[in-house]
């Protein structure tokens, strides 16, 4: 894996491991941060790896935006930052690999940006995530996006507006993450949930993965267009004939990819 400055990558088996590394920053999101975590995102999505965990070293996840970055920027500046941000949140959702938080202390801003975006999430007890820009002078706009998508309208605005911290178990219940577990548990359940999730054929899952990015705003009648010819066509993909097959002949799928 290559070196990097902020972020740690490792491999273990079919799961790679992107940590930010950043404790004495509260990991916050600089634009060399957020490069690093795209570049890094970019190149585990080209590899064979099922999986992907999204970890944090020190007592916070992510403090979100680096205001040590952004105060010095100007209007253009501050909009390539921005869309620095939206390309990694992007670049997570299309990466074949099931993308996975593993979420321990604060998750706050675009750290909670972070944890939205991933298509799982499992936090420990301790953790917390807020969006802060409602009670200072920088409104959570971007942050609120894929929030927004997880918890829905009356409890996005309730983060939004007050600013305050939710704690794990609320966050659980409000559909941010998958599941809040103690905290000697934390990593045990991760890789039991990224196990689950990565069973099965791997170009399969990866055309599912996307084919739900791609219709989950859109109104039904054209998420069922879309999701018809798709399904359609991947029922003619080596990886669901097998399937089919295993399952008329009972017998284990050996997977063609």
């Amino acid at each position: 894996m290559a070196d990097y400055q902020h972020i740690l990558v490792t491999r273990e088996a079919d799961t790679v491991r992107i940590t930010m590394n950043r404790p004495d920053r509260r990991n916050a999101l600089s634009a060399e941060h957020l490069a690093e975590l795209l570049a890094a995102f970019c190149v585990v999505g080209t590899s064979d790896a099922r999986g992907i965990i999204l970890a944090a070293n020190g007592p916070v996840f992510s403090a979100g935006h680096d205001f040590a970055d952004v105060a010095g920027r100007d209007l253009l500046g501050v909009r390539g930052l921005l869309r620095l941000c939206t390309e990694l949140m992007r670049t997570i959702e299309s990466v074949p690999q099931v993308v996975i938080a593993r979420v321990h202390g604060l998750a706050t801003a675009a750290g909670c940006q972070l944890v939205a975006t991933c298509d799982l999430a499992v936090a420990a007890s301790s953790a917390g995530f807020a969006l802060p820009g409602g009670k200072g002078g920088w409104f959570c706009h971007t942050p609120a996006v894929p929030v927004a998508r997880n918890v829905g309208r009356k409890r996005l605005m309730e983060l939004a507006l007050t600013g305050d911290a939710i704690d794990a178990s609320t966050a659980e219940s409000w559909g941010l993450i998958n599941r809040a577990v103690p905290d000697a548990d934390l990593d045990v359940e991760v890789e039991n949930l990224l196990h689950r999730a990565t069973r099965g054929s791997v170009s399969s899952k990866a055309l599912g993965k996307q084919t739900i990015y791609a219709q989950l705003d859109r109104p039904e009648s054209d998420a069922y267009a879309m999701a018809i010819e798709v399904m359609t066509a991947a029922s003619q993909l080596p990886a669901a004939r097998e399937g089919m097959a295993a399952f008329l002949e009972k017998r284990a799928p050996q997977w063609p990819d």
